[in-house]
């Protein structure tokens, strides 16, 4: 869950950042980012988030799904976020049959886009049988 400081609620807040702010687009979702923002929560230095799910991508049950998926996946990332960043998650159509998993790669492409996130994005707990086939590090 996000905190309440971290949460965009205001349509003139959406209206900013989708007008000024970049945006990295990929097959499921679309990310808009300002990093200049000029509201008075950006001056206390905290990362903020809005999301934007249309009924395109389905009816209130996906969409209140996808909307769950995207804030867990977003609050995950948000520490990293530089201070004072408002970040905008538009969900597009395809979104609404794809996995946890697939929102998260198609967010970190698109943070790692917009030159605010490293390719790998947050790391992800070690998997049992890539530990197996482990040989070293690479040469």
């Amino acid at each position: 869950m996000l905190p309440a400081a971290a949460r965009l609620r205001r349509s003139e807040d959406f209206r900013v950042v989708l007008r000024r702010g970049a945006r990295a687009g990929r097959r499921r979702l679309v990310v808009h980012m300002l990093t200049t923002d000029p509201s008075p929560a950006a001056e206390q230095g905290a990362a903020r988030a809005g999301f934007v799910v249309s009924k395109a991508v389905g009816n209130s049950v996906v969409r209140h799904r996808v909307t769950r998926r995207l804030r867990d996946l977003v609050s995950a990332r948000l520490g990293t976020l530089p201070a004072g960043s408002t970040l905008v998650v538009r969900a597009l159509p395809p979104a609404a049959t794809a996995s946890s998993a697939e929102l998260g790669t198609d967010l970190d492409a698109a943070l790692h886009r917009l030159g605010l996130a490293r390719a790998g994005g947050v790391p992800r707990p070690a998997r049992p049988e890539d530990a197996a086939h482990d040989d070293g590090p690479a040469v």
